[in-house]
């Protein structure tokens, strides 16, 4: 039985009042891409891509990132 990373990204928006392509364009992601990982579609994440999501949003990794057993 594995659990599953979930990303909050809709609730860091919600309280940063910012739009996903807003969002996209401070990362330096496209909007599809963006899309992908609010959806908890992605498959992996860079590093990097998570620092920058951080600095956009000014939160800490484990403000976006939810760890849900099945």
């Amino acid at each position: 039985m594995e659990g599953e990373i979930i990303f909050n990204i809709d609730v860091m928006l919600a309280k940063r009042k910012m739009g996903l392509t807003e969002l996209a364009q401070r990362v330096g992601i496209t909007p599809a891409n963006m899309s992908i990982l609010k959806t908890g579609k992605a498959r992996a994440v860079r590093i990097s891509t998570l620092a920058k999501l951080c600095e956009a949003l000014n939160c800490q990794p484990g403000d976006l990132l939810e760890y849900r057993k099945e």
